[in-house]
């Protein structure tokens, strides 16, 4: 299929952001239960993500300073918005033209899929799992899977992996300048198949933006197998700490 890039990337995609929002409550209500504290709920819930959150806005930062964007401050301390929302961090940049802030809104996502791939491929034998996983080979998959706890640092790997993934997505704030340039991008590429381009875009540049979505959807995939994998049992933990204590969070 010349589009199944697309595909894959739209169908791996949703669940990732459904998985990670469903297990960063069920992780906070496992915490406020313990705690019984909103604050203390906060920084513990601020620490474990910690690695993903530098990382988040470390690569906004360098993103910044190599577009040639004026920083201001930067932060790793928690906040809890009027809104409601938890704010992990941030980094103050100059707002510019749409390009440039479009991809210090990106980088994240960049280097958030750029260590989840190097973990996950050089420390977790994840992407081969994954080929295992879609060619049907079941048995095979779970077999791996069971050895994975085997591989040299594979907690530690696995848990800098889960942090990163979770935190890579750009926030609000970060995709503010993504719709005017997603309208430019429109408007460009219908002008091109009017002026009768459409044919030679087919040809030279749908593959190489096929194989790019290929790639992204794989390694939506990798962090989807880890938020599967960590969420069944913490939902347990969930039920175990609500039964003991009688309390509950909804």
């Amino acid at each position: 299929m010349p589009f199944s890039g697309l595909l894959w990337f739209i169908l791996l995609l949703l669940p990732l952001v459904f998985f990670q929002r469903l297990l960063h409550r069920e992780i906070q209500a496992v915490f406020l239960i313990v705690t019984r504290n909103a604050q203390l709920t906060i920084g513990l819930f601020s620490i474990l993500f910690f690695p993903g959150v530098f990382l988040h806005e470390l690569s906004h930062f360098l993103m910044a300073k190599l577009l040639g964007v004026r920083t201001g401050r930067f932060s790793l301390m928690p906040a809890s918005l009027p809104d409601g929302r938890l704010q992990m961090g941030y980094v103050e940049t100059e707002q510019t033209d749409i390009v440039r802030d479009s991809l210090i809104g990106l980088s994240p996502l960049i280097a958030g899929s750029s260590f989840v791939a190097y973990a996950g491929i050089n420390h977790m034998q994840i992407l081969t799992l994954w080929d295992v996983l879609l060619h049907g080979q079941i048995n095979l998959f779970w077999m791996g899977l069971g050895l994975l706890p085997t591989v040299k640092d594979f907690y530690l790997w696995f848990y800098f992996a889960f942090a990163v993934s979770s935190t890579m997505m750009p926030s609000e704030s970060d995709r503010h300048a993504w719709l005017p340039l997603g309208l430019w991008a429109a408007v460009l590429l219908a002008l091109a198949i009017f002026a009768g381009a459409g044919t030679w875009m087919l040809e030279n540049l749908a593959p190489f933006l096929n194989n790019f979505l290929n790639v992204a959807a794989t390694l939506f995939g990798l962090s989807l197998i880890l938020h599967i994998v960590l969420l069944l049992p913490i939902v347990l933990v969930h039920r175990i700490v609500s039964r003991i204590t009688g309390l509950d969070v909804k």
